[in-house]
């Protein structure tokens, strides 16, 4: 997989002798790839909600979604496929689990992820009053740590340290 090897290698190039001690690569590079995804993930939501979505509110019959709600959910199986892509091929790549296994442990990771960035949404958008994007940028960095625990500890279980 040269994009793979080539991705983990500029990220290593990173990874500077200060870092080292108290950074083990295998977090280093989750967390890159976090960030890769995460910068991602806000562009794309930026896109989204002010040329695609454009502000409005959908009737879906059921439910209304609100724009910010609209927007997070057509962002979602971008951000979804790249960052599994990149955890399964560069931040845990020799996890012993198969990629089926892997891929459903981390829909159900992810699921986790998404309830917390609904509820971040709601509350900071409509509670608290915070435009969209700066509100999407908060709950994300909320559930970063949910995540790399989940992805160490339960999608990618036993992934060798780098």
């Amino acid at each position: 997989m040269r994009l793979a090897e080539a991705i983990t290698r500029l990220i290593d190039c990173f990874y500077l002798k200060p870092l080292r001690p108290i950074l083990p690569l295998q977090t280093f590079r989750y967390a890159a790839c976090g960030g890769m995804n995460m910068v991602l993930d806000a562009v794309w939501y930026f896109v989204i909600y002010n040329f695609i979505v454009a502000h409005r509110f959908f009737d879906l019959g059921f439910v209304i979604l609100s724009p910010h709600i609209a927007s997070m959910i057509l962002v979602f199986p971008i951000t979804f496929f790249n960052g599994f892509w990149l955890n399964r091929h560069v931040a845990f790549r020799h996890s012993p689990l198969t990629g089926k296994t892997q891929l459903f442990r981390y829909a159900l990771s992810i699921g986790g992820s998404l309830l917390l960035t609904y509820a971040g949404l709601k509350f900071f958008v409509e509670v608290c009053h915070v435009w969209p994007t700066p509100s999407k940028l908060l709950t994300t960095v909320i559930t970063v740590v949910y995540s790399y625990l989940a992805a160490k500890y339960f999608t990618f279980r036993g992934a060798e340290s780098c």
